[in-house]
């Protein structure tokens, strides 16, 4: 039958069927629907998360009333004078000559409004070595970063005129300059290195120029489509500069993986013989079938970001969500019609030795010398294997028992590595928490009301004896709205423990003594150590729904896709352990600090917070492609007749190949990420890079065969009482030859016939 007819059933065959026959009609559908989507997405614009949208509890409420209110708070900007050697006191006059010059300087520049003296706000420390001037910066704060410019220069000739001071400026716009300038940059070399390493890899393993062009183009038409969808979508959910680049990471990654699956397996076919026609049926009933139900799977994992309540994360997984959405169609309908429109030409620019190496380490069907030997060894001591992969990881994972997360503060984000946060440092020692102080949002019937008034008072005088802040607190009024903004500098400064201890003293002992006793007052109170807090609480409430989702529909899947309960188990089973291992990983090296210097990294002492769920989301999705790609390639080789043992090897060993390849380009994508200087992209591409890897070597490699050849033919246990959910598994070509399957005690309903 190697040439002859195949009826062919299901989803993936009949769309690869049809593209096959009708290939333009095939090629111009999806090039009018990525231009579609582009236009549409253009003309539509994209509409991204606010503030207020971005949390729940307090933070949430804030942000609301500041929207309400119709506030727009200017970008706060601090000038630090300080004595170098101690020799210079706030009272003397050298000291408040560079005050007055710095106030007169930036006032100059005209990009700046309400500066104040040191000396008027009482913003001096306690051992009177430093000041602060502070001021805002006029029109919006999202901008402000380009206008700041002039300012910084301005600071800059004071600090020339003044050597026996240190004058140095921080806040919102600075570090938006700073980190524009700095890490822009950084992050663009990243997203266009992505695809030149990947197609450097693909080029490898095809050893073909159009071969290894197809699995680009393909996730590149795929991105550029969901990018325009994001634009039409993003009217109904809000997206996020966050939400493309992770689509982005995504949409390479799965586009590039699928194309993969597929192409390979087609060539494989055609070099064992078989016409073009029948390579493509093969492949796309086989292959096909393989990305529609990984593509399902991991737009399951992907959907379970949308119960965390968090509207960035809600935006990233919608947005990952469509990108594989697009990308799995894209593979098992274009795809086949690119393939029979290329024909033979899809071997053009070829490269001499890699075709050498390719022709003898797997153009065809070749199976890996490596895991030939690998599995060799893993199938005669299958109990050893298990005990020892399994043992392995959970060491790994151990660490991971210990994990503490919080939003990363400037210094831990960035380490030394510029001048703005040693300057962040020395405010923070000097005013602890004055860099990043909580802000109480007041809002009342009437804001100068006298027990309103009273009561800002009082919570002023409250703040700083009750020890959760040194001062000084600065109140600002905005009469017209009834608002009141109070900065509260936190004990603690960046130590998020101490300052998170000094958050709970005012919102549950300083608040509701003073603002709490005034009818129709709201207070809710925000900044980055409050944001941080609610941020937590809300993702470790969300962590069970979405943990439940993704795993038990993923379940489901497995067991729809299989008709086996052991497989879907196993696989459940089997990501579990590779995320807690990428956990592990991402503990010692960055919370411990241990080899963090391999990975020219720091031990921050904490993983950042949104990281956990994301990656679990992410690898548990991502995961399935290699495992729904050797499950299905042992469990076609048992319905050919081979036995368990023999379709464990067969399958393992000649997908090691392309899961060797995908992994490869996943990992140096990963870790591409992984090479950024802000330490919290550092930790997800070194996360997603190491689970990755794992996941293809210990993981498929080795523990995914042992625990087969352990159960043996219960890996196809399926209860009769399960036999009314839809079977799902009819995507198979049927064997060459009809061979008997056995069945073992079928009369108790434990085992059905492999190939019924």
């Amino acid at each position: 039958m190697a040439n002859g007819d195949r009826r062919v059933r299901g989803l993936a065959a009949r769309a690869g069927g049809w593209s096959a026959r009708h290939r333009w009609a095939a090629v111009g559908i999806w090039v009018l629907f990525v231009v579609l989507a582009m236009g549409l997405g253009s003309a539509a614009g994209r509409v991204d998360v606010k503030d207020s949208d971005q949390l729940s509890g307090e933070t949430h409420t804030a942000a609301a009333i500041i929207e309400d209110a119709g506030i727009d708070e200017p970008a706060g900007e601090t000038v630090l004078i300080q004595a170098k050697d101690g020799s210079l006191k706030a009272t003397d006059a050298g000291f408040r000559s560079a005050v007055t010059a710095v106030v007169r300087a930036v006032e100059a520049t005209g990009e700046v409004t309400d500066v104040t003296s040191p000396y008027d706000t009482g913003t001096i420390s306690e051992d009177g070595r430093s000041a602060l001037v502070q001021f805002d910066m006029r029109g919006e704060s999202d901008t402000a970063g380009e206008r700041v410019e002039p300012v910084l220069k301005a600071v800059e000739n004071v600090q020339k005129d003044h050597e026996a001071l240190r004058i140095e400026e921080i806040g919102g716009a600075s570090m938006m300059k700073t980190f524009d300038d700095a890490f822009g940059d950084d992050f663009r070399k990243a997203e266009y290195s992505a695809v030149p390493v990947a197609l450097g890899i693909l080029l490898i393993a095809f050893g073909a120029l159009v071969a290894a062009l197809l699995p680009v183009a393909l996730a590149i038409t795929a991105i550029m489509a969901t990018m325009g969808l994001m634009g039409v979508v993003s009217h109904v959910m809000p997206m996020s500069d966050t939400a493309n680049s992770v689509m982005l990471l995504v949409g390479l990654a799965v586009g590039v993986d699928y194309c993969l699956f597929y192409l390979r397996r087609e060539r494989e076919e055609r070099a064992a013989g078989r016409d073009a026609q029948t390579a493509l049926q093969i492949a796309a009933a086989t292959s096909g079938r393989a990305i529609v139900v990984s593509g399902v799977t991991v737009c399951v994992a992907m959907a379970g970001m949308l119960f965390t309540g968090l509207a960035e994360f809600e935006a990233m997984g919608l947005a990952s969500l469509m990108v594989v959405a697009v990308a799995m169609v894209g593979s098992v309908t274009v795809l086949p019609a690119l393939l029979s429109l290329l024909g033979e030409r899809v071997e053009k620019g070829r490269i001499p030795f890699l075709r050498r190496r390719n022709k003898a380490h797997g153009g065809g069907s070749a199976e890996s010398r490596f895991w030939t030997a690998v599995l060799k060894r893993v199938l005669a001591r299958p109990v050893v294997s298990v005990v020892v992969a399994a043992g392995a990881l959970l060491a790994i994972a151990a660490p991971a028992v210990g994990m503490k997360t919080q939003n990363l503060t400037l210094d831990q984000e960035f380490g030394d590595s510029l001048p703005i946060v040693q300057t962040y440092n020395r405010v923070n020692d000097a005013f602890p928490g004055g860099s990043e102080p909580a802000e109480v949002v007041v809002k009342a019937d009437d804001i100068n009301a006298p027990e309103v008034k009273g009561a800002l008072a009082d919570f002023k005088e409250r703040a700083i004896s009750s020890g959760a802040s040194r001062g000084p607190v600065e109140i600002k009024l905005h009469d017209e709205q009834n608002v009141a903004f109070v900065y509260v500098p936190l004990v603690g400064g960046s130590d998020q423990d101490t300052a998170g201890a000094s958050l709970e003293k005012l919102r549950d002992e300083v608040r509701p003594a003073t603002l709490g006793k005034v009818d129709g007052v709201e207070a809710p109170i925000t900044g980055q150590v409050a944001g941080s807090h609610d941020f937590n609480e809300q993702l470790v409430g969300s962590v069970v729904p979405v943990f439940v989702f993704v795993v038990v529909f993923a379940f489901l899947l497995m067991l729809l896709s299989f008709r086996s309960l052991t497989v879907a188990v196993t696989s459940i089973v089997l990501n579990l352990l590779s995320v807690g291992a990428a956990y592990g990983i991402l503990v010692a090296v960055f919370q411990h600090g241990w080899g963090a210097s391999l990975v020219g990294a720091e031990g921050v002492g904490a993983i950042v917070t949104w990281l956990p769920l994301f990656l679990f989301v992410i690898l548990f999705g991502l995961s399935m492609d290699y495992h729904v790609f050797v499950v299905s390639r042992i469990r076609e080789a048992r319905l050919r007749g081979r036995t368990t043992a023999d379709a464990i090897q067969h399958g393992v060993v000649t997908t090691a190949g392309v899961v060797t390849s995908a992994a490869v380009i996943m990992v140096a994508v990963f870790a591409i990420f992984g090479t950024l200087s802000m330490q919290s992209m550092k930790q997800m591409g070194v996360g997603l890079a190491a689970a990755v890897l794992i996941d293809a070597t210990i993981i498929r490699g080795v523990l995914l065969p042992a625990v087969m050849a352990l159960l043996g033919e219960r890996n196809w246990y399926f209860p009769k009482w399960l036999n009314r959910l839809p079977d799902l598994t009819h995507d198979e070509p049927p064997p060459p030859a009809a061979v008997a399957a056995p069945a073992a005690r079928d009369d108790e309903g434990e085992y059905e016939p492999v190939g019924v």
